[in-house]
């Protein structure tokens, strides 16, 4: 790991050495903020628009089942270019120090991010850990569904400019009904489950979490404010990583946890180290 600068509250570290000692649960609640120091612009940026034609469409009206059915090749383009940012992007420190958590921690480690861009799985985040609420780029399912299989879409890089072949449309079938496929994502217009964001599963976890790290997630959508909500009334202690002021925050704040204003490669090493020195 690299140096580790950020200095800790002393309370917060005298916390982590009870989570140590106890044997207790840590889970990690990530979001764009994370990513974006990787260089991936945040979901709801100026970089998140789409045109078509002359119309400029914005994420919460692209990214949707009703556009999807009006337009799919057009949400499909859209992805793919999305996709291939992410695939240009490494992971960062904030990343490799959730690794590192996940190292030393095994079975009382958790981590649900919002992200669909991979990157915690190929920092080395075990898949069988690592919830991804709001799906990934890296899979595509059945828009019928005629199953719950998830297939990757293997197809070449996109620019915003690069339009679909025959072969990428051919790619883009399902290949167990002969359907078109979606992005392996939640869209604005769709809801939670747990066949494919692990609804139940992340709720099951808060009941259980110690330890809740919230990084990078500004509390826009709803699964993260349910996790938020149980941790708290489950007695646990919320840490938020954001160096911009957010409703996780302020939950911290109000229920005796902590608000680090500064970014995940700074705070997250400094949690890790504040750990392995306990160990």
């Amino acid at each position: 790991m690299s140096d580790v600068n950020f200095e800790l509250p002393a309370a917060l570290i005298e916390r982590l050495a009870r989570v140590q000692a106890g044997k207790q649960r840590v889970t990690v609640l990530t979001g764009a903020g994370v990513s974006a120091q990787s260089g991936i612009p945040t979901f709801r940026g100026p970089q998140g628009y789409w045109q078509v034609g002359s119309r400029n469409f914005k994420p919460q009206e692209i990214g949707t089942l009703a556009m999807f059915e009006e337009a799919p090749e057009e949400v499909w383009k859209w992805y793919l270019f999305r996709q291939t940012v992410c695939r240009a992007a490494e992971p960062n420190a904030g990343h490799r120090a959730i690794v590192e958590l996940e190292q030393m921690l095994g079975d009382r480690f958790a981590l649900m991010t919002q992200n669909v861009d991979g990157l915690h799985l190929r920092a080395g985040n075990s898949p069988a850990r690592t919830h991804h609420v709001h799906g990934s780029l890296e899979y595509m399912r059945c828009s019928v569904p005629c199953s719950k299989t998830l297939h990757p879409p293997d197809l070449e890089a996109k620019t915003r400019e690069t339009g679909l072949t025959d072969a990428d449309r051919a790619a883009l079938v399902c290949p167990d009904c002969g359907a078109m496929t979606r992005p392996h994502v939640l869209w604005f217009d769709e809801y939670y489950d747990e066949a494919f964001y692990r609804f139940d599963s992340c709720l099951r976890l808060a009941d259980e979490t110690d330890l809740l790290v919230t990084v990078g997630t500004s509390g826009a959508t709803n699964l993260p404010n349910h996790v938020l909500r149980r941790v708290v009334q489950a007695g646990g202690t919320v840490v938020d990583v954001n160096p911009v002021e957010n409703v996780f925050a302020q939950a911290a704040r109000r229920s005796g946890g902590y608000a680090l204003q500064a970014g995940s490669s700074e705070v997250l090493p400094a949690i890790v180290a504040a750990l392995r020195a306990q160990a």
